[in-house]
């Protein structure tokens, strides 16, 4: 007889999953719901629900072919109850339960609702390398957190690019090295696209009929949806993208969304992926002398360093954290952000991007659409929700504090050193979006100006007491402060007049 509900989540698509290894195969069923309270708590790409829907019906199919008992309902299911908790109840009554076994949740608002569940046991999520408590008292106390530090920590822990207990080449960081320009001349490898199967097909057309007024477009639809894809995936970046990946990491090129990047960050945060056997494969990678330290080092960082590290500080500071807003932006979000119809070349190609692909690299967030946000004074939760919407990765342990804090110095610095804050000379220099553009990426001042440039000063301003107390701020400061008056209130009017056109 049954014994125990396994609940398993979307983003939990993992063999390896404690709430699966504390069941019984032959005695328990594992329930997988798709309910329209997880699909529309914000307004999601289509291709970020089809993926997620199509991955969960295909691993289902994996545990009942490893023999679970599956109990799976679809979205369009005429009982449906649209949450979690209904679907819960509602299996518990159809086979008889009164327990419930599930690995806890990413999401904050989810573990709050799940632990009012009676009879529910909520065990740690291994899939991570930072315990939460363990990262919480690394954290208590310390005024502000540098992940560069976490970082050493983690990779004494895992002894990844590790020899005789000292980083391999003498430095820990080689972030230094990855800062190049892209060259249109390189070769550009694409990321494997999967052909839609029939599981997939039906997941489409589920979305395309009730959510067509979802941002983002549905089709081609080329993510891969079960593991053996994602490995293959992950596969073909290490061959044909890693050895230049470290050098060109904050490159942009209009028309090439995907460069060097892996575009593995949807699998590993649906499970598909394990962070550490990744690693571990890159590690071998660079060892055997097909990939430059540099690339596997900057790789491994963003995995096992800056990955666990926003998950900690989410942990840590949630609930609060999601309304954290120190700078006291309250410019409500362009629609620009969801139509990509705007002028400005860089916003433009990153929007229209992000529409069709349901992807960004991490500058493109960071340096393009996040610093114009931070720039114009755009509230930070509203940047948060658009973010969490628009990208296939984003879930919310990893995309808040990304946002929060690297991208919109909402924190006050608990997270960042600084503000990420940039003119258009940085995005011209990393990319070639100002080339075309409607507006002068060199000019400073006047109505043809790249708004960049007018808001920067603008920032500095605005913040001008908070940002003389940063380090490393504080020099820009005392460049605000040489102009003279006449040139201060040029600057400030052109940003207000670039301003109010965003309505």
């Amino acid at each position: 007889m049954p014994q125990s509900l396994v609940l398993i989540l979307g983003d939990q698509l993992s063999h390896g999953l404690s709430a699966l290894g504390a069941a019984d195969r032959a005695s328990d069923v594992v329930l997988m719901a798709e309910v329209m309270a997880e699909a529309s708590y914000v307004p999601h790409h289509k291709k970020k629900i089809a993926l997620i829907f199509s991955a969960m019906r295909h691993f289902s199919a994996e545990l009942r072919q490893a023999g679970w008992t599956v109990d799976y309902v679809k979205l369009d299911d005429p009982a449906n109850t649209g949450t979690l908790g209904g679907e819960v109840q509602r299996a518990l009554s159809r086979h008889g339960l009164t327990r419930v076994i599930a690995t806890e949740p990413g999401e904050w608002r989810l573990l709050a609702e799940m632990q009012s569940w009676p009879a529910t046991t909520l065990l740690a999520d291994r899939r991570f390398l930072a315990d939460r408590a363990g990262f919480a008292d690394w954290a208590a106390g310390r005024s502000g957190l540098r992940m560069e530090h976490f970082y050493r920590i983690m990779r004494r822990k895992t002894g990844l690019l590790m020899d005789n207990g000292q980083p391999v080449g003498g430095r820990w960081n080689f972030d230094a090295d990855n800062r190049k320009a892209i060259d249109r001349d390189l070769h550009i490898p694409q990321p494997p696209r999967f052909t839609p199967d029939p599981i997939t097909r039906e997941v489409l057309d589920l979305v395309a009929k009730r959510f067509p007024d979802n941002f983002g477009s549905l089709e081609p639809f080329w993510f891969g949806v079960d593991r053996s894809d994602a490995e293959a995936a992950f596969a073909h970046f290490v061959r044909h993208a890693l050895p230049l990946f470290g050098s060109y990491q904050d490159a942009m090129l209009r028309g090439q969304a995907f460069l060097y990047h892996a575009v593995i960050a949807p699998y590993l945060n649906l499970g598909l992926l394990d962070p550490l056997e990744i690693c571990r494969v890159v590690e071998t990678a660079w060892r055997n002398g097909t990939i430059p330290l540099n690339s596997a080092e900057g790789f491994i960082r963003q995995v096992i360093g800056w990955r666990e590290f926003v998950r900690g500080i989410y942990w840590w500071r949630m609930p609060g954290y999601e309304h954290a807003n120190a700078l006291r932006a309250q410019r409500p979000l362009p629609t620009f952000y969801w139509t990509a119809e705007t002028s400005m070349a860089c916003l433009g190609a990153c929007i229209s991007q992000t529409r069709d692909e349901a992807y960004a690299h991490h500058i493109q967030r960071l340096m393009v659409t996040g610093n114009f946000a931070l720039l114009a004074g755009i509230d930070p939760h509203e940047l948060h929700r658009w973010y969490l919407s628009v990208y296939a990765d984003a879930f919310e342990w990893v995309e808040l504090p990304n946002t929060i804090g690297m991208s919109q110095f909402a924190d006050d610095g608990l997270l960042a050193s600084k503000p990420y804050a940039a003119s258009g000379s940085y995005i011209n220099r990393m990319s070639d979006y100002c080339r075309g553009c409607r507006y002068d990426v060199k000019a400073k001042s006047g109505p043809d100006a790249c708004p960049f440039n007018l808001l920067y000063w603008d920032f500095i301003a605005r913040h001008r007491e908070r940002l003389a107390r940063n380090p490393r701020m504080a020099p820009m400061v005392r460049t605000w402060d040489r102009f003279s008056a006449e040139r201060q209130q040029q600057l400030r009017g052109d940003a207000a007049s670039f301003l109010e056109t965003l309505g």
